[in-house]
């Protein structure tokens, strides 16, 4: 049985890559919350199953990601304090970098979502919009549980966190690049250009 990593690794992937379209006129609302995360989990499945190589692969998730992803707030929670400091240049290249670091990181581990499933439990209104609470299913695995949170902030429905098992992904990525910065002696451009042969 695959361990917790492996499936976070997984579901993670499945965060970072992809989430959301909705027309930005409309104010989001639960059903529309659900429709999206459904519409996630058949385009990641429609890329996985789609016969091309790894690299042709990584280049979709990479395109789903900048187009579904709410980039700029999932780049701003995970470069934390330190982005008050950050040039707007900066912040462009940090934006980049992340959305490809994070693709090439988790991308890999979609070939393990090949025949599984996710199946909406329920929803609630948050803060920021709505969690849509769901089981996860691996082949030949018991379910666990994936909790994706959207938000209509940027003007369009957007995925910017997921929790599973209870595992916070912008949490966990706001340490992994903290950590980077922190061996780079606070040197954001170092950072940005570690990050981008990262993963």
């Amino acid at each position: 049985m695959p361990s917790n990593l492996t499936r976070r690794d997984v579901f993670l992937s499945a965060a970072a890559v992809a989430l959301i379209t909705a027309s930005p006129a409309a104010a989001l609302t639960e059903a529309a919350a659900r429709q999206l995360v459904d519409k996630v989990v058949a385009d990641i499945d429609r890329v996985i199953s789609s016969g091309q190589s790894d690299a042709a692969i990584l280049r979709e998730f990479e395109k789903l990601f900048a187009r579904y992803a709410d980039v700029n707030i999932m780049a701003q929670y995970a470069l934390g304090a330190d982005g008050r400091s950050a040039s707007a240049s900066q912040k462009r290249a940090f934006n980049d970098a992340f959305t490809t670091y994070i693709t090439r990181k988790y991308g890999r581990q979609f070939r393990d979502f090949v025949g599984g499933r996710v199946e909406i439990q329920s929803a609630r209104e948050i803060r920021a919009g709505y969690e849509i609470q769901t089981l996860a299913y691996l082949r030949g695995e018991g379910p666990f549980e994936v909790n994706f949170h959207i938000s209509d902030k940027s003007g369009s429905n957007k995925f910017f966190n997921v929790y599973i098992e209870g595992v916070n992904l912008l949490l966990t990525e706001r340490g992994e690049i903290g950590a980077m910065l922190d061996r780079r002696g606070g040197d954001i451009n170092a950072m940005i250009s570690d990050l981008r042969n990262a993963g």
